[in-house]
C-alpha cells in the first residue's frame, strides 16, 4: 500500500467521518439549548420544519427534518401527547395526516428562537459568513448526488 492509498484511507479523511464529526461540533453548541427546553434534536427539527413551513403532511415532515418516516411516526405521537402538535386525516386524502403546530409547539419555539438564532449566528461569525454559504452550497450539492 503506498502511502497515499494509506491517506484515502484514514479516517481523519473519511467524509463520512468528517461529516459526523462536522455534526457533533456544530450540535454541540445547540444540546445546552435542548437540555434547557427538555427536548430532543429530533422533535426540535420536527418543530422548526412546521414552525417554517406551516401545516404540512407527515411525508414532507419526514424528509425535511432528516428523519425515517417509521422513527417520526413515533416522535409525532409523543408530541401530539405533549400537546406540542396536532394531527388530522387530509380531507382530500385519507391516507395523508396533516400535522401542525400547537399552540405549545409555537410557544417552545419562540421561548428559545433567540438562542437558536444567537448560536448560528455565532457559527457564522467564527466560521465566516462566505465560508459558509460555500459549505452549504457544497453540502446541497453532494446531497443531490
Amino acid at each position: 500500500m503506498t502511502n497515499d492509498d494509506a491517506h484515502r484511507l484514514s479516517t481523519s479523511r473519511s467524509l463520512p467521518i468528517a461529516l459526523l464529526r462536522a455534526r457533533e461540533s456544530v450540535m454541540g453548541s445547540f444540546r445546552e439549548l435542548l437540555a434547557e427546553a427538555g427536548i430532543s434534536e429530533q422533535k426540535w427539527r420536527v418543530l422548526r420544519v412546521l414552525s417554517e413551513g406551516g401545516p404540512v403532511e407527515q411525508t414532507k415532515i419526514a424528509e425535511q427534518a432528516c428523519l425515517l418516516l417509521p422513527s417520526l411516526t413515533r416522535i409525532l405521537s409523543a408530541m401530539e401527547k405533549e400537546g406540542l402538535i396536532s394531527r388530522e386525516r387530509d380531507s382530500s386524502d385519507r391516507r395523508k395526516t396533516i400535522v401542525e403546530l400547537a399552540e405549545a409547539g409555537e410557544a417552545l419555539i419562540r421561548k428559545h428562537s433567540e438562542e437558536s438564532a444567537q448560536i448560528s449566528a455565532d457559527i457564522e461569525a467564527r466560521f465566516g459568513a462566505d465560508r459558509l454559504k460555500t459549505l452549504l452550497d457544497m453540502l446541497e450539492d453532494l446531497n443531490k448526488l
